[in-house]
């Protein structure tokens, strides 16, 4: 097993998220020396054509990963058969010539660059220079003050909050999709020292994942659509019950209980789903 970023064994999949159905579109497991940016551009060419066919516009948003140019390079323009122009929000690096690879930039480019300044609130550490403080973000001094500083490059037109914001919105779903996968479905316990057989584990907590969240919002009821799968274990699938056969029937008798009723009422939305074919 190659070592990661982190100098330690590791395997490192690429997800595609469907925000607005909650689900991986696609994914790829690899080694952990593998980058995140690695072959980007083929990745999600190939998640475009999973999409349903109802769908005429797609917009994708990624942190620094997202960021080779190539891939900017392909959505701006608008080449793609299906979607044309596909609009797009990728963190960039803050490196000191940040500002000036922009100024530089000459005519009308097809894709911006936004940069937001943020005044710290943490208090100083005592003991520790602000200069000696190490952060988990860039910052830079400006005016008396240090900032917090993000960049963000995009082909869209919003008003650069909005579009901060909504950049800002993948953050908490897609690292909450990660933990559900590596923990609620066991995901980051692999079984084996083989590729292949940790890949398959890989493939059935995706698709684990996926069911679950079809099942949360298309079937339990908004009440369960952001509840994790613990939640839902307890609630629901932990209820007590008894086993019976007779008559060549099989008889669960459960507690009386609104979790009870509530399964009766989840088997009837089941049995009422659209059946469609495998193909």
């Amino acid at each position: 097993m190659p070592p990661c970023y982190k100098h330690c064994p590791a395997y490192q999949p690429f997800n595609v998220y469907w925000a607005e159905q909650q689900a991986i579109l696609n994914t790829e497991f690899r080694d952990g020396n593998v980058p995140a940016g690695y072959q980007q551009l083929r990745v999600l060419k190939e998640s475009l054509t999973f999409l349903p066919p109802q769908g005429k516009r797609a917009r994708t948003r990624s942190d620094t990963a997202g960021y080779p140019l190539d891939l900017m390079r392909y959505y701006a323009p608008g080449e793609d058969p299906r979607f044309g122009k596909i609009e797009f929000a990728f963190s960039c690096d803050v490196t000191p010539s940040f500002k000036m690879a922009v100024s530089e930039v000459k005519g009308a480019p097809e894709y911006r660059y936004l940069a937001t300044r943020e005044l710290l609130a943490e208090q100083e550490l005592p003991g520790l220079a602000p200069q000696q403080q190490e952060m988990p973000f860039p910052t830079m001094d400006f005016e008396g003050n240090r900032y917090k500083i993000f960049g963000i490059v995009t082909n869209m037109d919003w008003e650069g909050e909005k579009l901060s914001h909504w950049q800002h919105e993948r953050c908490g779903k897609s690292e909450e999709a990660h933990a559900v996968l590596k923990n609620d479905l066991a995901g980051g316990r692999l079984p084996s020292q083989l590729f292949g057989a940790n890949a398959a584990w890989w493939w059935l907590a995706v698709l684990a994942f996926n069911l679950n969240s079809i099942m949360k919002r298309r079937v339990l009821g908004r009440g369960f659509a952001e509840k994790r799968l613990k939640a839902i274990r307890f609630l629901l699938i932990n209820l007590p019950g008894r086993v019976l056969e007779r008559a060549r029937r099989l008889i669960v008798r459960l507690v009386e209980s609104p979790m009870a009723t509530l399964l009766l009422e989840v088997r009837c939305r089941i049995l009422g789903l659209v059946r469609v074919s495998a193909g």
